[in-house]
């Protein structure tokens, strides 16, 4: 047997517990940290923004701070999408 394939069969199965769902966390309360957390990354944006409009913020936090407002903006369209497309196959099943 590869060495390295064991290795690496090992350092998943340990590794494995730290992406299990965890249970105390509800899919509300997931969605609530969701909705704060895309709130907080737009309001960052906003406020490096207006920082470097007026000289206070790095050019380079600005410019990193755009990007992951609109990565947030993209995420929250994706995940709208979806849920439109399955509201609309829920309301296509026949009665």
């Amino acid at each position: 047997m590869d060495i390295n394939a064991l290795s690496a069969a090992q350092k998943y199965t340990a590794q494995r517990p730290a992406t299990a769902p965890d249970p105390s966390v509800t899919p509300s309360d997931a969605a609530q940290r969701m909705v704060h957390d895309f709130a907080t990354t737009l309001q960052e944006a906003e406020t490096t923004a207006t920082g470097a409009m007026t000289g206070e913020a790095d050019p380079h936090a600005l410019v990193q701070a755009l990007a992951q407002a609109e990565l947030a903006v993209e995420t929250a369209v994706t995940v709208r999408n979806k849920v439109v497309e399955a509201y609309q196959e829920i309301l296509r099943m026949p009665v």
